[in-house]
This record gives structure tokens, C-alpha cells and sequence, in this order.
């Protein structure tokens, strides 16, 4: 189904759910009357998710208004440092260091073509620049985020992979961390939130598909024209092509 789509339907279970809080016993015993109830009292009632897209687009518009400033007055705006990056194996095992091996088994990169998104730090630099061979990184978006999510999430309850039809599934793994729908999810992994790591560590890593068109040369890095290594925003392209 279309992410859009299921956008609207997160909102809405996240209203039932946050309304389910506050009278659990009720629900209970009331069972399906709560359905009954007309929107308006819901609306009034319930909290929305965490952000929604409108608040994005204002943080957008807010960036291009400081870029334009900055410009008339001659100068340049430099924009915050990035604290998300998806990185995306692609490379297998042939002719491996047992090092770099083991290294990508902690990025949890088991297989060729997983994807994982992971916290901007030292510790998560030095340890990409060791496998920066078998590997692709950069900054993704929010639609790269948004999308990945929608359409290739998997959550992990009692180790298990499930799939993220339900909010119920997320509210089950991260609920005691007020993430309560998918789009709660979206937001915490963006914004690299409080509780980031119990979220990332909640998504199964991403299987994805080839991508479209193939690789160029994956044994060359990013900036001699090959696939390996940083290559910062344009992480987006490559995800829309394997998504």
C-alpha cells in the first residue's frame, strides 16, 4: 500500500491508542462501544503523533529563509552536522579480514544489500572507515527515512522478525518509550531521540533489493567513481534505486 496511506491510518491509531491510555480498565470493559465514539470526541481527547509533515515542511522552509539571509548579506550558512546515517552493505565476504568481518556483524550488515541506520559518533566513524570497502553511507532524508520504514520494516518482539503492519506491534516492542505508531518511530530514528537506540535496535535490519541499474564499480570508492564509502546526501538516490 502506499505510504501516504498508511501515514493517515498511523494517525488515527495513534489517536485510539493514546485515548486507550488514559482509561485502559474502561476500554476493557466497554470493548468495541469505544469504536462507536464520533471523531470529534476522539480529536479532542487524543494526542497526535510525535511531529507531523507539516512541521517538517516549516523546519525546510525555515532552513531556505537563513540560506537566503546569510546570501544577501554575503555571506554562507553552514548548515548543522548530520546525526543520522543509513549504511548499506555491498560487498560480500570474498578475500575478507576476520576484523572487518566481525566489524560488520556488530553494524549487524550480515548479508550483502542490508541496510541500517546508525547514530553519528566516534566510535560509529572509526569503525566505518575499517569496512569503508564493503560499504555504503550517507545522510538520508526524511523520505528516505519515511519510506524505508513504510515499506521494508520489520520490528523484532521475543526475536522475531514482524512486520510493521500494526501499531500494535510497535506499541507492544517500544510503548514504555511513548512510541506508540509508526510515525513515532519515523520522528525518534530522524531526529536521533532519546530513546534512538532502543528504536534502531527494535528495526530488523533492512533487506533490500538490488539496485536499479546495478552498481558501477563497488571496489572503488564514492569519489573515484566507484560505490564504497561516503557519499553524504546522495545516500538518498541510491536508496530510492534499492527500495
Amino acid at each position: 500500500c502506499r505510504p501516504r496511506r498508511r501515514r493517515m491510518v498511523c494517525r488515527s491509531r495513534c489517536s485510539s491508542r493514546g485515548s486507550g491510555r488514559s482509561s485502559g480498565r474502561e476500554e476493557e470493559d466497554q470493548g468495541p462501544s469505544r469504536e462507536e465514539e464520533s471523531s470529534e470526541t476522539s480529536r479532542s481527547s487524543t494526542p497526535a503523533p510525535s511531529s507531523t509533515p507539516e512541521e517538517y515542511d516549516a523546519q525546510d522552509k525555515e532552513l531556505v529563509q537563513l540560506k537566503r539571509e546569510a546570501r544577501m548579506k554575503g555571506g554562507f550558512y553552514v548548515s548543522p552536522e548530520a546525526k543520522l546515517l543509513f549504511v548499506v552493505r555491498i560487498r560480500g565476504i570474498n578475500a575478507m579480514h576476520p576484523k572487518t568481518k566481525k566489524i560488520l556483524q556488530l553494524l549487524r550488515l550480515r548479508q550483502i544489500f542490508n541496510g541500517v541506520f546508525l547514530k553519528v559518533n566516534k566510535a560509529t566513524i572509526n569503525m566505518l572507515r575499517r569496512v569503508e570497502p564493503y560499504v555504503a553511507y550517507g545522510y538520508p532524508n526524511l523520505k528516505s527515512v519515511r519510506e524505508l520504514i513504510y515499506k521494508r520494516g520489520y520490528g523484532k518482539l521475543n526475536k522475531q522478525r514482524i512486520p510493521l503492519t500494526n501499531n500494535k506491534v510497535i506499541e507492544e516492542g517500544l510503548g514504555k518509550h511513548n512510541i506508540i505508531c509508526i510515525e513515532d518511530l519515523v520522528h525518534e530514528i530522524l531526529t536521533v531521540g532519546p530513546h534512538f537506540k532502543e528504536a534502531n535496535n527494535f528495526l530488523w535490519p533492512f533487506k533490500l533489493k538490488a539496485p536499479l541499474g546495478g552498481l558501477k564499480k563497488k571496489r572503488n570508492h564514492y569519489v573515484e567513481g566507484g560505490d564504497a564509502g561516503n557519499r553524504e546526501n546522495y545516500i538518498n538516490q541510491l536508496v530510492r534505486r534499492m527500495n
